[in-house]
C-alpha cells in the first residue's frame, strides 16, 4: 500500500501567492492592453502639453497628437466649461480630459465609466503633469469631473500622488 503525501500548508500558500501575482500581474497587462487611443489637441507652441503628452503615455495610452493655433472652438464643441479651461484638451473613449489630468485619473475614469463629459484640471497647478517645476514644491489641485452644467471633485492630487 502506497502512502499518497499530501502538500505542505506552506506550499499550498506559496502556490496560491503566485497565482495571485500572476493574475494581477496579467490583468495590469491586459488594462493597458486595452486602453483605448486618445487624440491630444494642443497648441504647438506650448511645451507643458508636450511634457503632459509624454506623461500619459509612459503610463501606456497611444497617443495622436493634433495641432492646432486656437483650441478654444473645441473646448465649446465638447462642452469644457470656461473656469475648467487649461491649455490642452484629450479625447479618449467617449470622454474629455482638459488639463493636466494624471494618467491614473484618466484610467480610473475609464474603469467605472460614470455618466459625464469628462474630466479637468482647471489651469496649470505647479507639480501636475507636465508642470514639474525643479526646485518648487508641487501644488495641491483638484481633479475636477463634469458634465452639462455638473461639476464635482473627483480626486485630489498633490504633485502625482493622490491624497
Amino acid at each position: 500500500m502506497t502512502t499518497q503525501r499530501l502538500p505542505s500548508r506552506r506550499s499550498v500558500v506559496a502556490g496560491a501567492v503566485q497565482a495571485a501575482a500572476a493574475l494581477a500581474l496579467s490583468q495590469s497587462a491586459l488594462a493597458t492592453e486595452t486602453l483605448p487611443k486618445m487624440t491630444v489637441t494642443r497648441d504647438p507652441n506650448c511645451g507643458c502639453c508636450g511634457n503632459w503628452v509624454t506623461h500619459v503615455k509612459a503610463a501606456g495610452f497611444a497617443v495622436e497628437v493634433v495641432e492646432v493655433p486656437d483650441v478654444a472652438p473645441l473646448k465649446a464643441r465638447l462642452g469644457v466649461p470656461d473656469p475648467l479651461a487649461s491649455c490642452h484638451t484629450a479625447e479618449i473613449g467617449g470622454y474629455v480630459v482638459e488639463g493636466h489630468v494624471p494618467a491614473e485619473a484618466i484610467k480610473r475614469l475609464l474603469a467605472e465609466r460614470p455618466r459625464a463629459t469628462g474630466l479637468a484640471v482647471a489651469g496649470m497647478p505647479v507639480g501636475s503633469p507636465g508642470m514639474e517645476v525643479a526646485g518648487q514644491q508641487p501644488d495641491t489641485y483638484e481633479v475636477m469631473i463634469f458634465s452639462a452644467g455638473r461639476q464635482n471633485v473627483f480626486a485630489r492630487y498633490r504633485g502625482r500622488q493622490q491624497v
